[in-house]
């Protein structure tokens, strides 16, 4: 990897693509491009959690303490930029992680497992006994003690057909999306327009905090998201 220089005014920016280029054997290429695209909208946020964001991490923190069996669900892009993140999340919260992908092959998902492994986690994957329905997909490949069997999923930097499936399994859904007018955004229970890497921590701190809460409105939020960027660039 190449450290691009800390003084750097977008330092975490360029750390971020180094990270996925050094992954680029288990990242599918399209995720290079879904990366550029989630950007765009940060550059729109300021690079910063604005008060609408705060406000879902919180009512995901209560969805995830609410919850008889969580489910952390990530992919390429999400291991390679935050495998330690999701490792912590997953310890404070008592979350199970499972591997799921959309470019789904034996060895990005052997390679992803073995990455989370390395930061701790046992994350299911591999041995993908049942089906999510509804998807033609290799997404709708899933773990019956994992995603099939959880009430919560949290799915960071979604596709928007998996996560219209999940919500009609009856699955209570948090997403993590800097579009806040993507399909996923407005599909799920609770939706965090956030830097992936930057919202983490604060959901694991509220979470080992109880730091919740019981109200929330997902439309809302993400009118108040629009209304935000709007102000900016007024501003």
């Amino acid at each position: 990897m190449v450290l691009p220089p800390k003084d750097h005014p977008r330092y975490k920016s360029l750390l971020a693509r180094e990270k996925l280029v050094d992954a680029s054997d288990i990242v599918a290429k399209q995720g290079l491009i879904a990366h550029g695209r989630g950007e765009a909208f940060d550059y729109l946020l300021g690079e910063q959690t604005c008060l609408p964001a705060l406000s879902a991490i919180k009512a995901a923190c209560t969805a995830i303490l609410s919850a008889k069996n969580p489910v952390i669900s990530v992919n390429g892009n999400v291991v390679a930029l935050a495998a330690r993140e999701i490792a912590r999340l997953a310890e404070v919260s008592g979350a199970k992680v499972e591997v799921n992908l959309f470019h789904r092959t034996p060895e990005r998902v052997t390679g992803l497992t073995k990455m989370m492994k390395g930061v701790g986690v046992d994350a299911l994957g591999e041995n993908a006994d049942d089906l999510i329905p509804g998807l033609s997909s290799e997404r709708a490949k899933c773990c019956s003690d994992g995603i099939g069997a959880a009430d919560v999923v949290l799915v960071p930097l979604e596709d928007g057909d998996r996560c219209e499936a999940l919500v009609k399994m009856g699955k209570k859904v948090i997403t993590i999306d800097l579009n806040p007018l993507s399909r996923t955004a407005e599909t799920a229970h609770i939706t965090i327009v956030d830097e992936l890497t930057r919202c983490l921590p604060l959901l694991s701190d509220f979470i080992k905090e109880k730091n919740g809460i019981d109200s929330f409105d997902n439309k809302e939020c993400l009118r108040d998201v629009l209304n935000y960027i709007s102000d900016r660039l007024k501003s």
